[in-house]
């Protein structure tokens, strides 16, 4: 259920509302930007995968704890939470950022490059923060030196989140923001509303977008096994073919979204990513094994998309004379994130504060998935993008998110820092009495 702020915020926060701290937040950013790009070398350069950030872990709850934070380790697994108690009664706010590094292996020279192997479904692979989650930390890590160096200034509480395998568990695990919610990250105190960050290679440093209601869209993962019969591969009428079953199952459920989903409404994304059957030339196997990935904004489209991918495989497979386990979904399921309207239209201000108000803009709604969607299902919450492109390179130019070439330029972080900061702050300075009328 999606919980609404009250009109009170938004008369508390027209633009220009000033946060009411002694705390110069431009100053501050610049002075604590060394630090930040340091961290987010270091943990660039050793790189975990989901549900195994014992290292990530450990180098965040060290810092969090020279600080004099309040800190709680192993949720979630490997998560890190910290609270920070103001020196004067208020609101509590979270602010998150992901832990998790990918699969793949760096290419390029940086000289904080990944060299890290492990084993990953029972592959050796390489492991990269292809994704930015080692800016998000580091800018959080920032955010709440800054932040401990004035909590007597501070009306409430800062809860940070530091959020493991936002990129999935393990097959068989549970993991993520919706485990950290399962295990009362949200509780003890209350969170009243929270904040996270996504750096994005394909916009420019300096720049700030966001959207209200659905920013990213829901994502859950399906599986097929098709069931054949096996046969030489020079007599294929003895057998019954998956591979071929399989190829039209793909081309079925490419039509989805063309001719069942209302795109004038919202887009929709249908998606075979691997695909594995057979082992020789000359052999026509018995089974094969499909994954792949669902994107939609609504529940009425996840719904459709879902039954559909059921009756195109099906179908398919009863003209062809073989067989299909349908799994959805097969090992992930986000919703979709959802930033509620009235705290973003009130915040708006808070991140133009921080940017300019001519570099934050309202964008598309994204077919990408985050997890923070769990957090913002249970309270009010924004999620925004942060730019990570140079100045002047071409979004052609850019290698995009979760390959071996993605890189950010790290002079955009410091924004990240004052948008976190002026969110968090302008929150809790400015949050109604509940008494009075607040969520």
């Amino acid at each position: 259920m999606k919980h609404c702020c009250s009109l009170f915020i938004l008369l508390a926060l027209l633009p220009g509302f000033a946060a009411g701290q002694s705390l110069d937040v431009s100053a501050a950013a610049d002075a604590i930007e060394p630090s930040v790009i340091e961290w987010r070398r270091d943990f660039h350069e050793n790189p975990e995968l989901s549900n195994r950030e014992f290292r990530t872990a450990g180098v965040i709850a060290a810092h969090l704890e020279g600080l004099g934070l309040e800190v709680q380790t192993g949720v979630a697994h490997t998560g890190v939470i910290a609270l920070l108690r103001g020196g004067r009664p208020g609101p509590v706010v979270a602010l998150r950022a992901d832990m998790d590094g990918l699969p793949v292996v760096e290419r390029g020279d940086l000289a904080f490059k990944s060299e890290i192997t492990t084993t990953y479904r029972g592959q050796e692979v390489g492991v990269m923060h292809a994704c930015g989650h080692d800016t998000h930390m580091a800018i959080l890590m920032g955010v709440a030196e800054i932040l401990a160096e004035h909590r007597d200034e501070l009306a409430g509480t800062v809860k940070f989140l530091f959020q493991p395998a936002e990129e999935g568990p393990p097959e068989g695990e549970e993991g993520g923001a919706e485990l950290m919610v399962k295990e009362g990250a949200l509780k003890n105190p209350d969170v009243d509303a929270i904040f996270g960050l996504h750096i994005w290679a394909e916009r420019d440093i300096g720049t700030i977008g966001y959207r209200p209601r659905g920013m990213m869209a829901g994502v859950q993962d399906f599986r097929i096994k098709v069931h054949g019969v096996q046969a030489h591969g020079s007599a294929p009428w003895m057998g019954i073919d998956p591979v071929v079953t399989a190829a039209q199952i793909i081309n079925g459920l490419q039509t989805i979204v063309s001719r069942s989903v209302t795109l004038t409404r919202d887009a929709a994304v249908v998606t075979v990513g691997s695909i594995h059957g057979g082992v020789r030339s000359n052999i026509i196997p018995e089974e094969l094994e499909m994954i792949g990935t669902i994107r939609t904004f609504s529940e009425e489209d996840k719904v459709l998309v879902h039954r559909r991918i059921r009756e195109i495989a099906n179908g398919v497979a009863d003209a062809m004379g073989a067989s299909v386990e349908v799994e959805i979904p097969f090992s992930t399921s986000y919703p979709v994130t959802y930033n509620d309207p009235d705290l973003t239209a009130a915040m708006v201000a808070s991140l133009e504060r921080a940017a300019g108000a001519e570099n934050v803009s309202v964008i598309d709604a994204v077919t990408g998935a985050e997890d923070f969607s769990f957090f913002a299902n249970e309270v009010p919450g924004l999620y925004f993008f942060l730019g990570g492109k140079p100045l002047g390179q071409s979004q052609e130019d850019t290698p995009s998110h979760h390959t071996p070439d993605f890189h950010i330029d790290e002079a955009g972080m410091k924004l990240g820092v004052r948008a976190m900061l002026n969110l968090a702050l302008d929150y809790l300075n400015n949050y109604p009495d509940k008494s009075v009328g607040g969520r």
